[in-house]
């Protein structure tokens, strides 16, 4: 068979290269034409129609300055979808440039296989009459999507969650508390508060006041920012005294005895390497940004880990509920030895059941080259 297969990031790029491993086990004959990285490469032994690099535009701004670029690749990646002679078309996330490969597959009778949910769960719901009328299945790596999908007669597989997989490898490969903090000139007989104040300058400068003001508050612990990759030290000027590690997030979480969090993929992370956390998103709007945002949600949580165990497990504190005495008080409640600690605790574990076990590239990659065979 032959292999279509589009990831337009670097997140997207692992994990499709994951998934073309498998099916390579599942189908000897198997052959790709793809949209991605270097991960994706190495896996297929061949290179991308486009590397995602061209690809990669985040925010209204980037996007609006890069029209021409986008359908340039929109054009190329329709041709070489035609003209590949593809079995099918895969497409891994990346929804705003997926669905429209996804509607000329349809049209050119190409069945089409989304694994990674675009997250209209969340918002833009009128995406699912799309998905509904182009997808043939949804490989879910969540599992209420599956429901979700089913609601609005899709088919549906949850598959496993990838991130399971890689957060346990990099378990398995992180240094211990001693070594971290040796590396890092900290204390290691001190307990350790993670800050981490997000990747972008807007989430750093909104976020990191609160967090820092916080940890004052604490001076029993010893605190630490999680430095982004390509922030400068000009984006911790609110850092004050802490000390700034960069490029080490995941193991400052997987160490630390407590963690702030900005709203995010970190969240589901912390939550996975066992440590408590509280949730904070400080954005400008206060109130008004709060309201408008529940609004448009259409989920009862923001942060994944609640999203997963289908309850609060963790304290969001968002706009304007998050402030230094509001974050303090939720801090206070998951410190050592109180029962909002254990009670965190016994959420994680529920997490890790609700996740299952590892494997989905495998079985997302079962599900296609099986469809495939019955098609």
């Amino acid at each position: 068979m032959h292999y279509f297969i589009c990831a337009g990031e670097p997140s997207g790029d692992l994990h499709a290269a994951k998934l073309i491993e498998e099916i390579k086990i599942a189908d000897s004959g198997a052959r790709f034409t793809f949209l991605g990285g270097d991960l994706m490469t190495s896996a297929a032994g061949c290179d991308p129609v486009i590397h995602y690099s061209r690809m990669a535009f985040m925010g209204f701004s980037e996007v609006l300055r890069n029209l021409r670029t986008i359908g340039s690749n929109i054009t190329l990646a329709k041709k070489a979808l035609e003209d590949s002679g593809a079995d099918c078309f895969i497409a891994v996330d990346y929804p705003g440039f997926n669905l429209k490969l996804a509607k000329f597959a349809f049209s050119k009778g190409i069945p089409v296989y989304w694994y990674i949910s675009p997250k209209v769960w969340a918002w833009k719901e009128y995406r699912v009459k799309s998905l509904r009328k182009y997808v043939r299945k949804m490989l879910c790596i969540l599992p209420f999507e599956v429901e979700f999908y089913r609601k609005h007669r899709m088919e549906a597989v949850y598959v496993g969650n990838p991130s399971l997989e890689e957060i346990d490898a990099r378990l398995r490969e992180a240094p211990s508390k001693e070594q971290f903090c040796r590396q890092h000139g900290l204390d290691p007989g001190l307990p350790v508060l993670a800050l981490v104040p997000g990747s972008r300058k807007g989430e750093i400068r909104n976020n990191l006041p609160i967090m820092t003001q916080v940890a004052e508050k604490h001076p029993e612990l010893q605190a630490v920012i999680a430095g982004a990759p390509g922030r400068t030290a000009a984006d911790y000027t609110d850092a004050g005294e802490i000390p700034v590690v960069s490029g080490c997030t995941f193991d400052l979480m997987a160490i630390a005895d407590e963690a702030l969090v900005t709203s995010g993929t970190a969240t589901l992370e912390c939550a996975l390497a066992g440590t408590p956390q509280v949730v904070c998103y400080r954005a400008n709007g206060f109130r008004l940004s709060y309201n408008l945002m529940k609004m448009i949600l259409k989920i009862p949580f923001v942060s994944l880990p609640n999203l997963i165990a289908g309850k609060k497990v963790i304290s969001e504190m968002l706009v304007h509920l998050c402030t230094v005495e509001g974050v303090d008080e939720e801090l206070t409640k998951i410190l050592p030895g109180t029962p909002g600690r254990a009670w965190m605790l016994e959420g994680h574990a529920e997490i890790r059941a609700r996740l299952g076990e590892h494997g989905a590239a495998q079985r997302a990659a079962e599900v296609i080259t099986t469809d495939l065979k019955r098609k």
